[in-house]
């Protein structure tokens, strides 16, 4: 029996385990009450969010909100261009960093070495948000959606992890298949990708993520408001407190502002958050199995 078992089987350590449970369950608890109180809101009645303060159960539930936000043309194509800029970003970035990635995991590489200090000095030092500005401008890419993927095309510090995670792969497996005529794209292909499934889902996600709730590379890149994402949307709603932004389909509707604001925070988050738990059994395992050795 170990001494850390021996330590737990102990009253001291009993004490702490069920004070350590106690106070991780309260930590919960006090994260998940602003989430429970935006979802709440969002079926509430103006009148009782502007008379209660905080509540977890609104006292009548009410679909006006989402009903509202649904039946704006503006919030819709703004769920289409998210939704399509995130795909389409995260096949991108997925597709540079990792065919980056396995080349510089091959020590026999010409040129290895520039190209590693070279990545860490990108990763280290930016050319800042106006240099690169200057540059999607003369590329043409304002207003256009490239301008939100391509300079995040690659992440030099997953690029790093993805790196180190190739370089466990076993040289004999890559000898073999090569005996057996596959090229390197072939290797990697139908060797190295099937074996990388957790990496694959963890960086997935990252980029995911990070696309999604992207706001500054709209705010910089996107001129034309039907062009705008639901970040920007919701910018404009909640911040600007600009309900029109959605259009007022009725000239003598007032729509429920509060609630308006609240149900698009929840529909901006909720699809991540639905993500999660088919990536999770990969995100841990993905995260640390690159950064065991460089």
């Amino acid at each position: 029996m170990s001494d850390l078992h021996k330590l737990h089987n102990t009253k001291p350590g009993r004490v702490f385990d069920v004070f350590n449970m106690f106070f991780l369950a309260f930590v919960a608890i006090i994260t998940l009450l602003p989430f429970l109180y935006v979802l709440a809101g969002s079926f509430a009645t103006e009148s009782e969010l502007a008379r209660r303060a905080f509540f977890i159960f609104p006292e009548t539930f009410t679909f006006e909100a989402y009903r509202y936000v649904f039946t704006s043309e503006a919030f819709v194509r703004s769920i289409f261009v998210t939704v399509g800029v995130t795909a389409v970003g995260t096949l991108v970035q997925l597709f540079f960093t990792f065919t980056m990635a396995y080349p510089m995991a091959k020590r026999q590489l010409r040129g290895r070495k520039l190209l590693i200090n070279m990545v860490v000095f990108a990763m280290l030092f930016s050319g800042g948000m106006i240099p690169t500005f200057l540059v999607v401008q003369n590329l043409g890419l304002i207003d256009s959606y490239w301008a939100l993927i391509l300079p995040g095309a690659i992440n030099p510090f997953n690029l790093i992890i993805i790196k180190n995670f190739f370089q466990n792969f076993s040289v004999e497996l890559e000898e073999s298949a090569k005996i057996d005529g596959a090229s390197e794209v072939g290797i990697f292909l139908r060797i190295v990708l099937p074996l990388s499934k957790p990496i694959l889902a963890t960086f997935a996600l990252f980029y995911a993520v990070g696309i999604w709730n992207d706001f500054m590379s709209p705010l910089l890149y996107l001129n034309d408001s039907s062009k705008w994402t639901l970040q920007l949307l919701l910018r404009q709603v909640t911040i600007a407190s600009d309900p029109n932004a959605l259009g007022n389909l009725d000239p003598d509707y007032v729509p429920p502002a509060e609630g308006m604001k609240l149900a698009i925070i929840v529909i901006a988050t909720l699809p991540i958050m639905l993500v999660y738990p088919f990536l999770q059994k990969h995100f841990a395992k993905g995260l640390l199995i690159g950064s065991v050795k460089g």
